[in-house]
């Protein structure tokens, strides 16, 4: 059986430090408790560190900052 090829390691970062600031903000706000979801924030308080982490990339998007596009579910 052939050996495995290991894929290609970069160097380069996968999310800009806009993004960065972006989802450490969203973070804070969830501790907070001031962090909320859905169309305009009437969702609820988020409670989930996954959620906001992906709301803060959201975020990010919007502002144009280096964030990979989302994955298909």
């Amino acid at each position: 059986m052939p050996a495995k090829k290991k894929g290609k390691k970069t160097n380069h970062p996968r999310y800009g430090e806009g993004a960065a600031k972006s989802v450490e903000s969203a973070m804070r706000r969830r501790k907070q408790g001031t962090l909320k979801s859905g169309r305009g924030g009437k969702g609820g308080t988020v409670r989930s560190r996954k959620q906001a982490i992906a709301i803060g990339l959201s975020e990010a998007r919007k502002k144009g900052a280096k964030v990979p596009r989302k994955r298909a579910a």
